[in-house]
């Protein structure tokens, strides 16, 4: 057994809260310019969808709260992303060409925590250990 085995949980809370922060953001500089702004004016349609589904989404993972199926639909809208938004634009197997990186990497970030969980700081966890009890 590696011997790193053992914190394995631990960082897998890491990265869910590293990467639901920074999703967040995506979603607070659509609807609110902040830290930065991204499109012009109040979002409406897809982009608004986009940037509900950033913002809740994101609170939820932040929290390790229903984190497989939140992550799940993250993962999906992430994919959808990319496809509409940047490999339409060409050059599809180079994210780095099409502006997309982000979108990709998300997108399987969330597909690893759909099927991870949440890892060991997680309200998920927290509940299902009050309920084992």
């Amino acid at each position: 057994m590696n011997a790193l085995n053992r914190f394995a949980p631990a960082v897998l809370s890491l990265l869910r809260i590293a990467s639901a922060y920074m999703f967040i953001l995506h979603g607070t500089a659509k609807f609110f310019s902040f830290p930065v702004a991204m499109g012009g004016g109040a979002p409406s349609g897809i982009y608004l969808a986009a940037a509900i589904l950033e913002v809740g989404g994101g609170l939820l993972l932040l929290l390790g709260l229903l984190t497989r199926p939140v992550a799940f639909i993250l993962s999906g809208q992430m994919a959808v992303a990319y496809f509409m938004a940047h490999a339409s634009q060409g050059n599809a197997l180079f994210p780095i060409a099409n502006g997309g990186e982000s979108a990709a990497l998300f997108s399987f970030v969330f597909l690893y925590l759909a099927a991870a969980g949440g890892g060991a700081w997680s309200l998920d966890k927290l509940f299902c250990k009050n309920r084992s009890e």
